[in-house]
């Protein structure tokens, strides 16, 4: 067993280059400063443990290696180490919330406890000093507490309970270490002390106690952190206000084999002022009690609550964790392994009392800082310092292996991702970084602002070049260099383009504001320079989420005024989210985008016509940002690839995209959401931003698993099959079949006496009825998409159009038009809230008067007759049902037939007596 059989130090010996994923995670920048930082190996093996995101680090310092533990799908939440630092318990928040025990020896998820608190996840974790036990607290609004025997192969707690909500939110558990049967935790204002019996499925909970000013006299303060004094008769709690809080507990306390009435008498004695800072954290170690405060300061303290010693740097801030070594240093003047003591104390000549500490310990702070306090020498060494806001800005070198990221911190910086060796940084005090961008040499970096400044700074050095810019009224969101470095295009949260000019002043080459524009009324999803196609000038397209392409013309653009080429509608219903240039694949140019419903498409970069539409990634979300792959020395030069990342994900894709799901993968990267990426320029490696999880993420690329993963997906249409309901055996197939050649029935005639002309092909203008025979009902412009699909397929080639199209091309024509995820009761009821009003029960509905005149006169608007022909088609059996039947073919009957439509049409109505759909339940 790999469990059995581990020892210390084994995760590193690992060889992790093989593996059989498309992208493997290879390094985590940031960590989630808000929760413990554990070390696990001190001295020559300086081994800290922590979290990032959803994953679990395990990191070697001095060796400069990572280990992952990968198993959330929601960001980790809480986490606690047992005594020997052998067993990691983390535990998340959101759905299908996990806790999982971790090996830390061998990297192995030991145990995985699933739906412990299915409704919110976990907010606090703790494990017993014999490692059998864990004890959670959920994060819901009503709290419910478990213990869980986590060495036993079963799913229900060993026992649990509900808390009262007057309690407080608890988000903070302890373990009485000398007792596992008992535990405390607090919230901000209130301390419960527990007591449980296995056998017993019943809790008591001693009444929670809420200090008032008034029960001491003083400013008690809100509550921190909560131990179980080392004497095992008092427990002790930190506040806001620098005091600890003495809990006197009943001793001798034996367990019972039922729980009594009042299973504990827990009484606060007294109130201790121990200083005017607020305390963070608070721990029991031995025959010592440490505090942490807000100040960075470290105390030591005896059982009496005496001061031993202080730790204290002025560079450190707010302290957030303390994690003692298991090493333990012999005292000065002691033989090696003579001493094993946690501390050693004497008195000199005063009467003073004087501490020696024998372990080493991590501090972490609030402004995700780490350092490494030696405690013979009282040396505070800084071992990280990470981004303590979003990290929502990511830019890699064009030629060498360096990466840049902002944080809306401010914090600039720059790492050799070859060697994962930090480089330079800047702190920029005004302003939150919002997003980079190197210029293709490679020799500066441009940066936008949250406050709607552009700088740019010199690649190296990080210095200003020039001044800074002020001409964008918000957020800087979007910020790109043209191919030859002419130009600087940004985009704002004001909906607004502005472009900068490369200038000759005095013999130098400085930047200046050329011109800006409100382009679009809804927020810009992307910008992108490329290269005009008739000559060597660049060209600068904007997409917004008011489905609006805009190309500017920067060489007719002067000071203050930027010149329009064009403007495109580009989606009908779909929001596009993103934009990229498509490889030259044929002999045609394109622009390829992803919008709102999983549709890709791809546009002539001269007409903008579309002109083919593909089903994307469906991996829970649409694509947000695109980017192709930049190939690699050894690739095939005709082999292309893109990258992406969705809400949650990143992924790749193989090109040309033709809808094949098994050409695509994607894997989670920041549950919370990425905000940005990027490739760098050998293209083997992807780096994610995790936003609002204040970290990024290092991917390294496996395109032959990829390639692997399609292949075995199959050829030709066999992974279209598969999309088909009930695959290519189903009885969807064989009526599709059958629409088939009932079309090339009627082309010939229903009645015909002559010999049949059987063929696999039918003509373009019949798709539209064997779509909607099938169940998709297209509108107009789709129509005509799918039609011009078809048509010019191959008239760049040949010259000629496609007049017929058969099973095998309709089959892919279907898959790739049709709705990613069907028609669902969520988007008809979106639909009646932009289009309806409340009546008088509080329904969205819309009047049938209003029904019938958005039909006519809104969007592709029907005629009278388009519209009669309808209700008559829709409407008609019911009516014969009931005995009327209005003559079908007067159109000015249509009258009579919305007299069967109710005056108020409801979603429920709509669908299911309209439309004459079924309702999912």
């Amino acid at each position: 067993s790999l469990v059995w059989a581990a020892k210390p130090g084994m995760l590193f010996q690992k060889n992790r280059d093989s593996s059989l994923h498309s992208l493997n995670l290879s390094w985590v920048f940031g960590y989630n400063s808000s929760l413990a930082v554990h070390s696990l190996m001190d001295g020559e093996d300086r081994v800290l443990l922590y979290i990032s995101s959803h994953i679990v680090v395990i990191h070697d310092i001095l060796g400069n290696k990572q280990y992952h533990l990968q198993g959330h799908t929601n960001v980790i939440s809480c986490l606690c180490v047992s005594e020997d630092k052998r067993w990691v318990a983390t535990a998340d928040r959101g759905p299908d919330a996990l806790i999982i025990v971790w090996d830390s020896y061998s990297g192995v998820p030991v145990r995985t406890i699933f739906e412990s608190h299915p409704e919110d996840g976990v907010c606090a974790i703790a494990i017993s000093q014999d490692a059998k036990y864990l004890v959670t607290i959920s994060a819901g609004t009503v709290q419910k507490v478990c213990v869980w025997r986590w060495t036993l192969p079963t799913e229900k707690p060993t026992c649990s309970t509900e808390l009262k909500p007057e309690f407080g939110h608890q988000d903070y558990v302890i373990f009485n270490p000398q007792n596992p049967h008992e535990f405390v935790s607090n919230s901000k204002t209130q301390v419960i002390f527990y007591l449980w019996v296995r056998q017993s499925q019943l809790w008591d909970e001693n009444t929670a106690w809420l200090l008032s000013p008034q029960t001491f006299k003083c400013l008690v303060g809100q509550f921190s952190q909560s131990v179980f004094h080392f004497n095992n008769t008092q427990a002790l709690t930190g506040t806001s206000a620098g005091k600890l809080v003495v809990w006197d507990m009943d001793n001798p306390r034996t367990l019972p084999e039922e729980l009594p009435a009042k299973p504990h008498g827990i009484t606060a004695t007294k109130v201790v002022s121990m200083q005017k800072e607020s305390l963070t954290v608070l721990k029991v170690l031995e025959s010592c009690v440490v505090t942490g405060d807000v100040k960075g300061q470290v105390k030591f303290y005896d059982g009496k609550l005496r001061l031993l010693t202080i730790y204290s740097h002025d560079k450190v801030g707010p302290i957030q964790s303390i994690s003692f070594s298991t090493i333990l240093r012999d005292p000065p003047g002691a033989s090696p392994g003579s001493s094993k003591p946690f501390l050693t104390s004497w008195s000199d000549s005063s009467n003073s009392v004087s501490l020696t500490l024998n372990r080493n310990f991590i501090l972490s702070t609030s402004d995700a800082t780490m350092f490494h306090v030696a405690t013979d020498s009282t040396n505070f060494e800084r071992i990280m310092k990470e981004a303590k806001k979003a990290v929502n800005a990511i830019a890699c070198h064009p030629q060498e292996p360096l990466v840049a990221a902002g944080s809306h911190c401010g914090l600039l910086k720059v790492w050799d991702y070859k060697e994962t060796q930090y480089l330079v940084s800047r702190i920029f005090t005004e302003a939150g970084i919002q997003c980079l961008s190197y210029n293709p040499e490679g020799y500066l970096l441009a940066a936008g602002f949250t406050d709607g400044s552009v700088y740019v700074l010199d690649a190296i050095s990080l210095q200003s070049i020039c001044e800074k810019f002020q001409f964008s009224q918000g957020p800087v969101t979007h910020i790109s260099f043209s191919y030859d470095s002419k130009y600087l295009a940004t985009a704002d949260e004001n909906y607004s383009v502005t472009v900068y000019k490369r200038v000759l002043q005095n013999g130098s080459r400085c930047w200046e504001h050329l011109a800006g524009l409100d382009s679009h009324y809804k927020p810009i999803r992307s910008i992108l320079f490329g290269v005009h196609s008739d000559r060597d000038e660049p060209r600068l397209l904007s997409l917004g989420e008011d489905r609006q392409l805009v190309e500017y013309d920067l060489n007719s653009s002067i000071k203050d005024h930027l010149v329009v080429t064009h403007r495109h509608r580009l989606e009908q219903a779909a929001v596009p989210l993103c934009l990229a240039w498509y490889p030259k694949l044929s002999t045609e140019s394109f622009f390829l985008t992803a919008n709102s419903c999983y549709k890709m498409k791809l546009y002539n970069v001269t007409t903008k016509m579309c002109r083919k539409t593909l089903l994307g990634p469906t991996y829970g979300s649409p694509l947000e940002k695109i980017q192709i792959l930049p190939r690699t020395s050894s690739a095939d030069p005709q082999q292309h690839y893109l990258v992406y990342i969705t809400k949650d994900k990143v992924g790749l894709q193989i090109l040309p995209v033709d809808g094949n799901p098994h050409k695509s993968s994607a894997f989670i990267c920041h549950p919370d959401g990425a905000s940005d990426f990027a490739t760098s320029h050998d293209g083997r490696y992807i780096f994610t931003a995790g936003g609002k999880e204040r970290t990024f993420m290092k991917w390294k690329i496996n395109l032959h698993a990829l390639d692997a993963a399609a292949f075995l997906g199959g050829e030709d249409l066999i992974p279209f099959y598969s999309l088909l309901n009930g695959g290519r055996e189903g009885e969807f197939f064989r009526e599709l079949e059958d629409y088939f050649y009932y079309v090339q029935l009627c082309r010939q005639g229903i009645d015909t006496m002559e010999t049949r002309q059987v063929s696999t092909h039918i003509p373009l203008e019949e798709i539209p009825s064997v779509m909607r025979a099938i169940g998709f009902y297209p509108s107009e412009e789709e129509i005509e998409e799918m039609i011009n699909e078809v048509k010019f397929s191959k008239y760049v080639d040949t010259g000629e159009q496609v007049i017929k199209i058969n099973l095998g091309d309709f089959i892919k024509l279907y898959i790739n038009h049709r709705p990613a995820l069907g028609l669902s009761m969520k988007t008809i009821q979106r639909a009646f809230q932009v289009l309806g009003h409340d009546n008088e029960k509080g329904d969205k509905v819309i009047d049938t008067g209003d029904f019938l005149s958005l039909l006519q006169c809104r969007g592709e608007q029907m005629t009278e007759d388009e519209l009669a022909n309808c209700l008559i088609t829709l409407l008609g059996r019911r009516s014969r049902e009931g005995g009327s039947e209005p003559d079908t073919c007067d159109p000015t009957g249509a009258a009579a037939w919305t007299e069967e439509i109710p005056a108020e049409i409801t979603t429920e109505v709509f669908v299911a007596d309209i439309l004459r759909l079924p309702i999912a339940k």
